[in-house]
């Protein structure tokens, strides 16, 4: 179980890096992909994509209700590398798509932090996690 813990703090810490694959969590946690993917299913209830997706997602939702960013700077911000696959898996997951959530959750003429200042924030962050778990930047 502590091995399995290792690979969800991975995706918990790395969610956005659009790299971090079943392979790479299996590896983490020393297990060959298959073994991994029943472990984790078996221990959490859903499957490493899904759960690492509906990281993601969350992070979207915050990102959406306050920074002043379009969906496809949302959608490469939170680790996905297509807008549609992002607005499906989003939709799937909320009911809405990405615009109608914002729509729905932004009241009108809120200020929305500047996107500048949020990818700042989340490239800072990343550089910041990457430094404290001693990879190179």
């Amino acid at each position: 179980m502590r091995q399995l813990r290792l690979a969800k703090d991975l995706m918990d810490r790395d969610w956005a890096d659009p790299a971090l694959d079943l392979e790479a969590v299996a590896d983490r946690a020393g297990y060959s992909r298959y073994h991994f993917l029943r472990a984790f299913k078996e221990a959490y209830g859903e499957t490493p994509r899904q759960y690492l997706t509906h990281r993601r997602i969350e992070r979207a939702e915050d990102l959406l209700r306050t920074a002043d960013l379009s969906v496809t700077e949302i959608c490469h911000l939170v680790g996905f590398s297509s807008v549609g696959t992002f607005s499906a898996r989003f939709k799937a997951r909320t009911g809405l798509t990405p615009s109608e959530y914002r729509a729905k959750h932004v009241g009108r003429g809120a200020a929305l932090i500047p996107g500048c200042y949020a990818m700042l924030w989340a490239g800072g962050f990343r550089r910041s996690e990457q430094s404290n778990s001693g990879e190179a930047g």
